[in-house]
């Protein structure tokens, strides 16, 4: 395309969500509200594994960087999206975007490949529970968040350097935040290797995480299946129910709206799927662990009862 008639510009407006000032009041209070139940969610978990040494186990390890992960990611977008409500100028500089843009990319990536170590984590625990704390010993446990953080690094160094060497000519960003797709739309640079890494990579990262999760769940539910009791079996796949809900909720979203033609692809439809893989899966994972995880029920009542008993005792 040709630059001579285009404008170049150095900070974006975020469009966001549009609507009257009511509407946008409205907007903030239920986005505070949940942003609020993100970050005592996620930093409650976070801290009830650091401070009781029942939960000082591979798997709840992993569920504490997990929970980090999530509250890091949701934090990047959530913050500037409730400041955005409350005022006329949604602007975001060059350099403010593509901050926004790497912290993302890695936290998304990380937390893709975080779920593959937790699965792998599982798996060991039903196929060898005997050796199970042998096998994942801590030196285990720190090496397989190495992936993560790898895959993490590349996705963000990757998808920010070279969106940000395109030349922009447009400034209205049509979204809450500086996602990928939507900034590279502004450019008038020819962005055809852009929009093929950021398919590539999508379907590489999700694929190769994917394909991890899928075989240890194949040989989970062979080991399952190969326990005599119907209680032990319910036993055994009660202990990954909780984190398969979360693969599935995580990876549902995240293929419908990086993986589809983009010719399909409407931007309030993208934000919705944003919303949900930005804030509502933040939100839900603590309350799904919480909900559905003995062992963080009988944590959170033990934590309590310590708490009360000095003030009973004084």
């Amino acid at each position: 395309m040709e630059k001579t008639n285009c404008t170049l510009v150095y900070e974006f407006i975020l469009l966001g969500f549009g609507g009257s000032p009511k509407l946008q009041i409205l907007l903030f209070i239920f986005f505070l509200i949940i942003y609020f139940i993100i970050f005592v969610g996620n930093f409650g978990i976070f801290l009830l594994i650091q401070i009781d040494s029942q939960l000082h186990t591979p798997m709840y390890f992993f569920l504490s960087n997990l929970s980090l992960v999530d509250l890091c990611y949701s934090s990047v977008v959530t913050p500037k999206m409730l400041i955005d409500f409350l005022r006329e100028s949604k602007i975001i500089s060059l350099s403010e975007c593509a901050t926004q843009m790497w912290f993302f990319s890695f936290f998304l990536a990380t937390e893709g490949y975080l779920l593959a170590s937790m699965a792998y984590d599982r798996y060991v625990a039903i196929s060898n529970p005997l050796l199970y704390m042998v096998i994942m010993s801590r030196k285990t446990c720190l090496l397989l968040l190495v992936p993560p953080c790898f895959a993490g690094l590349l996705n963000a160094m990757t998808h920010t350097v070279m969106t940000f060497q395109l030349t922009f000519c447009k400034s209205e960003i049509n979204h809450f935040f500086c996602d990928i797709p939507a900034v590279i739309s502004l450019s008038c640079s020819d962005t055809q290797i852009n929009k093929m890494v950021l398919f590539f990579m999508s379907f590489a990262h999700g694929s190769l995480s994917g394909i991890v999760i899928i075989i240890s769940y194949i040989y989970i539910f062979c080991a399952i299946l190969k326990i005599r009791s119907v209680e032990g079996q319910r036993k055994a796949f009660s202990t990954c129910s909780t984190h398969l809900t979360v693969v599935s909720i995580f990876y549902a979203t995240l293929f419908c709206i990086y993986l589809r033609p983009s010719h399909s692809f409407l931007p309030d439809q993208g934000k919705v799927f944003s919303v949900f893989y930005t804030v509502v899966i933040p939100m839900l994972n603590p309350l799904i662990y919480s909900i559905r995880n003995k062992e963080v029920q009988d944590s959170i009542r033990r934590v309590i009862r310590r708490k009360r008993l000095p003030s009973i005792l004084s």
